[in-house]
Parts: structure tokens; C-alpha cells; sequence
């Protein structure tokens, strides 16, 4: 049974990998070293599972570095990583240290491990690194313009990543995905902080107009794609990842207030509520996948209605999820930006 590292697998895009390559019957270490955003919910339905095994541990420890000598896995997914815009406004440092700092140190273990054993590094990355696309779709050949601290410190990564396997010939490909929805989200994030708020009748916040654009990608779909990089990728290559669909902010509100009346009775204060923007909100996300469409032939499977049907029912059915976070990071705005 091959043995498979995934990094920050408490979280959102992470834990629902994790499943996924359960079902495939892999081994897989959990690796996490446990942070706000980090919930043990997440995962709760595999740790009896024979072939799934926790490691609370960084990616910058002297654990992680022996961990990989002591398992020996054949592929490590490197999703841990700090991501929330606002926080990054707040308090850049944190996105340094986990962005940068630590990704040096797992390229460091990772080029001794792979010297001696054959293992892939899958680094997982976003589009906000191509900053605002305002007409057509951004290309794997793109020039980075990062806008937020988050974005520059992921763009950061990605460019190590790249020189280590030009520089030391380390067996590793970078992937950029669009915004990701589905269960086991944050609710700091977009979606699963609207769906919290209309189950608990509260209003819905938009920022500015509510006309900045994303392109939404259901996780499950995004997972699949992983795994085929992973099994088919060419190493040194970077994967744009995406659904082709983008809809503004005001168009997901529209969706899911429409979901949500199908579901329960919704109550009379969950209304649209413009608040002030954030400083550099770019306007529009967008990724040409082509290329891994027609290279290794993957391609979304979910479309947008139905992903936030699912992704409705799974928050509705699990209000207890909730329970894990401290009520300010689910209600709080984030940042003053005075």
C-alpha cells in the first residue's frame, strides 16, 4: 500500500483529499501542526481507519524531515499553508513564516529525502498569484502580480519551488486552483460564512458592490485533479486548475439563498448587507485550464448549482461543525482598514 503525505490535511482542501485517497486505498499521514483554522471534525470519520494515521507536527520541524525517512511515502501534497486574504492584511508575518520560511524548510528535507527515495512533491497553489485578470483567462505562462500579502507570500513559494527543481532536480510540480467550495470549510471564508449566517438568521455580508468575480471550483473536483497530477504530472510542470466558471460575489449570494429556501424557512434578517471594502481587492480570478484538460485529461465534474446544493446540505445536516470554531473567527469581519 503506498503511503502518502498531505500537509495541512486538518483543513478544508486538505481533509477532503485525505478521503478521497482513502477510498483509493492509500496510506495516508495527516500532517498538521494544528492552527485556528485546523479542525479535527475535518477528519473524525477516518481515524479508525487502519490506513490513516495523525502527525501533529510543521512542516519547518526536524519532525517533519524525519517522518519522511522513517514512512517513506511516494508522494507528499503540500497544502499547508496560511490563506485568508483579511488575516494576511492584519498580520503579514504569519503568511511569511508558513508561506516562505516554512516551504524553504520542506525543500530542504524533501531534496535529502528524494535523493534516496523515490517520492513527488505536489505544491499547492492558487491563482491569486496572477493578481486581477480583467479580460480573458490566465495561462500557466502568466507573470505573477500578486496584490495581498497572502497572494506575493504563496507567489513566493511558488518560485522556490520552481528553482529547486531547476537548480537541485527535485521531483516536484506546482498546481494553481481557483477559489474551492464544498464541505469542511472555514467559515471565515465566503460561502460557508454566508451559509452560517443564514441558518442563524443573521444578515449577509458583501464586500464593496459585490461585483468582484471568482472562478468557483467544487473541492471534490480539485481533489481528482491532485491525485491525476500526482499519478500522470510531468515534473517541473505548474497545472492551472479550474472550473471555467466564474460568478461575482452577489451571484454566489443569489444561489444560495435560492438553495437555502428549498431546505428550511429562512428568516426575516438574512439580507444582503454591503460593508466597506478591503484594501487591493482585486476584481476578477480567472484560470485557462487547458492545459491539464487536454494533457492528462481531467476535467470538472460538478457544476455550480449542484456543488452548492451539496455544499448547502452537508453545513445544514452538520451545524455541529460550528461548535469548533470560536464564534469571532465565524462572525467577525477581519481588519479595520482604516
Amino acid at each position: 500500500m503506498k503511503k502518502i503525505v498531505v500537509t495541512g490535511g486538518l483543513g478544508f482542501i486538505g481533509s477532503n483529499l485525505i478521503e478521497l485517497l482513502i477510498k483509493k486505498k492509500y496510506f495516508v499521514l495527516n500532517i498538521d501542526k494544528v492552527t485556528y483554522s485546523s479542525n479535527f471534525y475535518n477528519v473524525k470519520e477516518f481515524e479508525a481507519f487502519k490506513n490513516y494515521k495523525f502527525i501533529k507536527c510543521s512542516i519547518g520541524d526536524k519532525k517533519f524531515h524525519n517522518m519522511l525517512n522513517n514512512y517513506k511515502p511516494s508522494c507528499i501534497f503540500n497544502l499547508a499553508a496560511e490563506t485568508h486574504v483579511d488575516r494576511s492584511i492584519d498580520n503579514p508575518i504569519n503568511f511569511i513564516n508558513s508561506n516562505i520560511i516554512d516551504v524553504y524548510k520542506l525543500l530542504e528535507s524533501f531534496k535529502s529525502f528524494s535523493k534516496k527515495h523515490k517520492c513527488k512533491l505536489i505544491h499547492i497553489s492558487t491563482d491569486e498569484v496572477y493578481g486581477d485578470i480583467l479580460k480573458g483567462r490566465s495561462n500557466e505562462k502568466f507573470p505573477y502580480n500578486p496584490s495581498s500579502p497572502y497572494a506575493a507570500s504563496k507567489a513566493a513559494s511558488d518560485h522556490l519551488v520552481r528553482s529547486y527543481v531547476r537548480t537541485y532536480k527535485i521531483p516536484a510540480i506546482v498546481t494553481n486552483c481557483s477559489n474551492n467550495y464544498g464541505p469542511k470549510q472555514h467559515p471565515e471564508k465566503l460561502i460557508p460564512k454566508l451559509i452560517y449566517n443564514i441558518l442563524n438568521n443573521k444578515p449577509l455580508p458583501i464586500y464593496g458592490k459585490g461585483a468582484n468575480s471568482r472562478e468557483w471550483i467544487y473541492v471534490k473536483d480539485h481533489c481528482e485533479a491532485l491525485i491525476k497530477v500526482f499519478l500522470k504530472g510531468k515534473i517541473g510542470e505548474f497545472y492551472n486548475i479550474g472550473s471555467n466558471k466564474n460568478l461575482n460575489n452577489l451571484q454566489v449570494c443569489s444561489h444560495l439563498l435560492n438553495v437555502s429556501k428549498k431546505m428550511m424557512k429562512v428568516g426575516n434578517n438574512v439580507k444582503i448587507n454591503f460593508v466597506k471594502d478591503r484594501p487591493g481587492h482585486d476584481i476578477r480570478y480567472a484560470l485557462n485550464s487547458k492545459k491539464i484538460i487536454k494533457k492528462l485529461l481531467w476535467k470538472p465534474k460538478v457544476n455550480f448549482s449542484e456543488g452548492i446544493r451539496l455544499t448547502f446540505q452537508w453545513y445544514n445536516k452538520n451545524k455541529a461543525y460550528y461548535k469548533n470554531f470560536s464564534k469571532k473567527d465565524i462572525v467577525k469581519r477581519l481588519g479595520n482598514y482604516d
